[in-house]
């Protein structure tokens, strides 16, 4: 099933497909074929073809690798990070000792208050100076309370590895247009021009030519998003889940189909199936999800065949733990804790990063990669019932139709039971309608709570651009 890394270009695996080849740059001005890669591309180039292997290797094996490698993390933590020495101490770490799985789950969970309290603690004395420069990673998130970490080029080129594998997964022609709407800095990528670029991006530039790339700020209308979007005729489409639903529902409402369009990319927020349903009714395609956060990269990534989430063991050791802080087994949802495997400047060893998921079984697409069934997002996106029990509400199912005319909503659990809906509407709701919205939360929720409508000329997105369409203050 593997494919074969070759001086003058790729070959790329896929238990379905033939092979693509993408050929790779030369560094040598009288070589063109064969080609002679610059040496971090050829770096890149070795790096993918072990990826490549090492995506269908049997569980067991990716495990015992994944903890050599948290091994050698343990050991330069023990050594040149104050925070760490007490606390891997106390678990049974001994350096130079083989890293057992009892000594690992022993270690205790890092939360995000140890991680600010800690401050500069968590950092490296002594980075290895082959992990390059240092950068910082910055996570305001929703809570108001920003995490602040460090990173190396080494970090970043994992990061740029498996944005590569994704792409490879998904068979994208890089020839093709990416347009991503997301987060970018006042300015930057302002309607109606937003930004364009040669290339899609640092990952891509130096290993394979690509088609260009256009961006714009996710705070721009929805209509004027779409009017973008026609303009520029990309091939793929990179936004958040919220911002996608806000696009669809337009775009069925009016109507309007994206042509050239081959794929919806989204990150950073939890992606609802019912998502998934309106993409497919209103652009006839299929999501493609990314899991990842800020501080510890890519995480997941959907399966090409099957469409349960890949865990990207070779650069992060996740773990989904119960509320005792055992694994979970396949179909259980636990809390989310991940471990980056070659962060050295600022280890961040079994860090809750406050997200919930459903663990999965082996992937029948032969993969031996930890899966992951679902992801559901924050803790705090997460309705808490009356007799403790917790799910993600299907909110969408309010108004994907159209028959209310709801521009933007936002749901906020107060209380157990207290529910705010907040609404943006094209015209003020008359009883009928708002016992409508009321009798719809009852029905999507499974549940008579007590709710509440409020009206808002618009619902600012939060300091990343992440849209919260439920938040429950309930929620631990």
């Amino acid at each position: 099933m593997t494919g074969l890394l070759l001086s003058g270009g790729m070959t790329v695996s896929s238990p379905t497909a033939p092979p693509v080849y993408r050929p790779l740059p030369s560094a040598h001005s009288t070589v063109a074929w064969p080609a002679l890669p610059a040496p971090e591309v050829a770096l890149m180039g070795a790096l993918l073809q072990q990826l490549d292997e090492s995506q269908w290797w049997a569980p067991e094996d990716m495990r015992a690798q994944q903890l050599r490698q948290a091994n050698a993390l343990l050991v330069h933590a023990y050594r040149t990070v104050p925070f760490y020495r007490d606390r891997l101490a106390q678990a049974g770490f001994v350096p130079g000792q083989t890293l057992t799985e009892d000594v690992w789950s022993a270690i205790p969970i890092l939360t995000r208050a140890d991680l600010q309290e800690a401050g500069d603690r968590l950092l490296s004395t002594q980075i290895p100076e082959r992990h390059g420069k240092t950068y910082d990673i910055s996570s305001s998130g929703s809570t108001g309370r920003p995490v602040k970490a460090k990173g190396t080029r080494l970090v970043q080129f994992f990061w740029d590895a498996m944005t590569l594998r994704e792409h490879i997964w998904h068979r994208r022609d890089f020839q093709g247009k990416l347009a991503a709407v997301r987060s970018f800095p006042s300015g930057v990528a302002d309607y109606p021009a937003g930004a364009l670029s040669r290339h899609w991006g640092r990952s891509t530039k130096d290993i394979f030519a690509t088609g260009p790339s256009a961006m714009l700020t996710v705070s721009t209308r929805t209509n004027d998003q779409v009017e973008w979007l026609l303009r520029q005729q990309p091939a793929y489409l990179l936004t958040y889940p919220s911002a996608l639903q806000e696009l669809l529902i337009h775009c069925k409402r009016e109507r309007i189909r994206i042509p050239g369009l081959l794929q919806v990319r989204t990150l950073s927020e939890a992606l609802n199936p019912e998502i998934r349903g309106l993409c497919r009714d209103v652009l006839d395609l299929e999501i493609a999800d990314l899991y990842s956060t800020q501080e510890n990269g890519y995480l997941a990534f959907q399966c090409p065949e099957q469409g349960a989430y890949h865990v990207q063991a070779e650069s992060a050791l996740l773990e989904v733990l119960d509320e005792q802080g055992r694994a979970c087994v396949p179909g259980e949802v636990g809390h989310v804790v991940v471990t980056s495997l070659h962060n050295f400047a600022m280890p961040m060893l079994r860090y809750a990063v406050g997200d919930l998921a459903e663990a999965g079984a082996l992937c029948p697409c032969g993969r031996g990669l930890p899966v992951l069934n679902r992801i559901l997002g924050r803790v705090r996106n997460v309705l808490v019932y009356p007799d403790g029990r917790r799910s993600r509400p299907r909110t969408i199912e309010i108004w994907e139709d159209g028959v209310l005319d709801i521009r933007q909503m936002q749901i906020i659990q107060h209380a157990l039971d207290d529910i705010e809906i907040r609404l943006v509407t094209g015209h003020p709701f008359a009883e009928a309608e708002e016992k409508l919205v009321q009798a719809r939360f009852h029905q999507c929720t499974g549940h008579n709570f007590s709710t509440r409508i409020t009206y808002h000329q618009e619902i600012p997105r939060g300091p990343s651009g992440k849209f919260e369409d439920f938040r429950s203050e309930v929620a631990d």
